[in-house]
């Protein structure tokens, strides 16, 4: 369903708290990507599918808790999810995109239209897909969907360190150093987004992605399923450091 679009400054909305950024992506006053917006909030993925999967799914979860770790569970036909916040996970995400028998088939600002009763959720860099096979869940399979960022050599054993305490955003690295090991080979064509250039005295990162789950899902051909587009996230009400391991 379409929405008006007013387009509010970003540098503005980085002043906005949670609840009111929200409130604006509800109302389609906002559809752009959610980095850097109410800092300190936990941002995440969000997947929905019918409920016939939804066991199947959140198992795979738990078997890839790097690549997809849960967070937040609603119950079947609700888009409520107020252990989050006041939320609604049928609008207050920025973007979604909408796949049909494992084809993204659109992309959209609100999905209530597609709402059925039996929906719900099981549950937040660029990604390229990795050689390691994830283990099966039903239909739900696939490849490891990793991210990268550089990091100066010297400061890969702080990140190590302070990424793992927050293992419900994915925690510490899978991955640091030649990318081959892992069965990527070209850098420069990352499968989503853009890719991102080393400086002298930075070696690649890489940590598991919630894109992970999309894959899954592409792969399940599933007669419907959503998630939010990359880089547009649902923001919540929970401090992100709430999950410090």
């Amino acid at each position: 369903m379409a929405r008006q679009t007013i387009s509010p400054v970003y540098e503005d909305l980085r002043r906005f708290d949670a609840n009111r950024l929200r409130r604006l992506v509800r109302t389609g006053a906002y559809e752009g990507h959610t980095g850097g917006l109410a800092r300190g909030k936990l941002q995440v993925n969000v997947v929905i599918l019918p409920r016939a999967f939804a066991s199947d799914f959140h198992q795979f979860c738990v078997h890839n808790p790097k690549a997809c770790p849960l967070v937040g569970l609603s119950r079947a036909g609700s888009p409520l999810i107020p252990a989050l916040g006041d939320i609604d996970i049928r609008t207050d995400a920025p973007q979604y995109n909408v796949y049909r028998f494992g084809e993204l088939t659109g992309q959209r600002t609100d999905i209530i239209d597609l709402w059925q009763d039996d929906f719900g959720p099981p549950s937040p860099f660029r990604a390229v897909p990795l050689t390691v096979e994830t283990p099966r869940a039903g239909p739900f399979a696939g490849q490891t969907v990793v991210s990268m960022r550089p990091v100066r050599s010297c400061d890969v054993d702080k990140v190590r360190a302070l990424t793992a305490r927050f293992p419900h955003t994915h925690g510490s690295p899978i991955h640091v150093g030649e990318p081959s090991i892992i069965g990527i080979y070209d850098m420069t064509a990352p499968d989503w987004g853009d890719a991102v250039e080393l400086v002298d005295g930075e070696v690649p990162v890489f940590w598991a992605s919630s894109v992970t789950a999309q894959d899954a899902l592409a792969r399940a051909k599933l007669a419907i399923s959503v998630t939010v587009s990359p880089g547009h996230m649902l923001v919540t009400d929970v401090d992100a450091r709430a999950f410090h391991g």
